[in-house]
């Protein structure tokens, strides 16, 4: 993929990403307002909407270390978006796809429910369609039709925060397919359907 495509696909994720955090974090305000008032939903949607995000991240494969603000005044930021996407190519051949921003966006809430300000310890993120079938001849675990392949899917891990607990917390987002791999030390979050497994 090309800057062109890149760039067209980050302005076009401007509103859409934007709209889709918007909404999820308006349904959970509407939980909470069911048990607890109206004051409530603004505290929520207060904490889980802020008007700028950022996120840290480091590659184990490459050392590619990133702490950058990525959305502000109500946008993502393009050349935030392009650095993140860099950093989680597939180091397997230094291809680079563009991340979707609803999966960073995955990562700042869990990182604000975590209550921590480390970084993610990056396991896995894009990854070629190459390099997924050679992944697959020596691994069975590995999906045919992985969302790693179209930039919404990520492996991590964070120093000094079990597996368990990440797990718990990003199951708690209700923001896609969380997977859990405790022998392996990592979680896998995605942006496809609510869903969860163990392996």
């Amino acid at each position: 993929m090309n800057q062109s495509q890149l760039e067209n696909l980050t302005h076009n994720n401007d509103i859409v990403m934007s709209k889709r955090h918007f909404m999820r974090n308006i349904a959970c305000g509407s939980l909470i307002a069911v048990g607890g008032g109206v004051p409530e939903i603004a505290k929520a949607t207060a904490w889980s909407f802020p008007s700028s995000r950022s996120v840290a991240l480091e590659n184990v494969h490459t050392g590619d270390k990133i702490k950058l603000t990525y959305f502000e005044n109500g946008r993502y930021v393009r050349g935030a978006l392009h650095e993140i996407s860099y950093a989680l190519r597939d180091y397997h051949n230094d291809i680079v796809y563009p991340i979707d921003p609803a999966l960073i966006d995955q990562l700042h809430d869990l990182k604000n429910t975590l209550g921590m300000n480390k970084p993610f310890h990056i396991v896995s993120g894009y990854r070629s369609p190459s390099t997924n079938a050679n992944l697959r001849r020596t691994n069975h675990k590995v999906a045919r039709h992985s969302l790693h392949m179209e930039g919404r899917a990520i492996d991590i891990k964070i120093e000094g925060v079990r597996t368990k607990t990440i797990r718990d917390a990003a199951l708690s987002l209700r923001s896609g397919g969380v997977g859990y791999y405790p022998y392996a030390h990592f979680v896998h979050l995605d942006t496809g359907d609510i869903r969860t497994w163990r392996k």
